[in-house]
């Protein structure tokens, strides 16, 4: 039988034989997780009553073990839960953001279309403004990097 039945794994019903009969005076096998005190020497004969008590108190061991790790996962899953949460409700709200933007593009573009479509004085007017936002994006342009240097 296979060693990576034993451990903090479980044990099957033959590897539990095996451990019974090993406790009764045979050599118990040597696992693949490093030396046992109990598996380096061989273990003089003892009532039934004693093996029991040993198997029940590595049985209590083992389900020490396993109600921590299954504590640690229990955690870790609500962990997980609140960071979705948390992460759909960021979601939403960009969500949200992009849709009042959307709607304010909308409008501005709106009012423009309809400010060039109104006349020739409208268009003067209209690349003014243009010519005058280009001008000044390349003053705070050039005075951004004379800040930076």
């Amino acid at each position: 039988m296979a060693d990576w039945t034993r451990g903090e794994r479980g044990r099957t019903g033959t590897d539990v034989a095996a451990r019974r009969s090993s406790l009764r005076g045979l050599e118990l096998r040597v696992g693949t997780r490093g030396p046992h005190p109990l598996r380096s020497r061989e273990i003089p004969p003892q009532s039934p009553g004693a093996v029991e008590e040993i198997l029940d108190q590595e049985n209590k061991r083992m389900a020490d073990s396993l109600a921590s790790k299954v504590t640690r996962l229990k955690s870790l899953a609500l962990d997980i839960d609140r960071d979705a949460e948390d992460q759909n409700q960021y979601l939403d709200g960009m969500d949200s953001d992009f849709t009042s933007m959307t709607s304010l593009l909308t409008g501005s573009v709106k009012r423009f279309s309809t400010m060039a479509r109104s006349g020739r004085d409208n268009r003067k007017l209209l690349c003014g403004m243009a010519v005058g936002l280009i001008v000044v994006f390349f003053i705070l342009t050039y005075i951004l990097s004379r800040a930076r240097t």
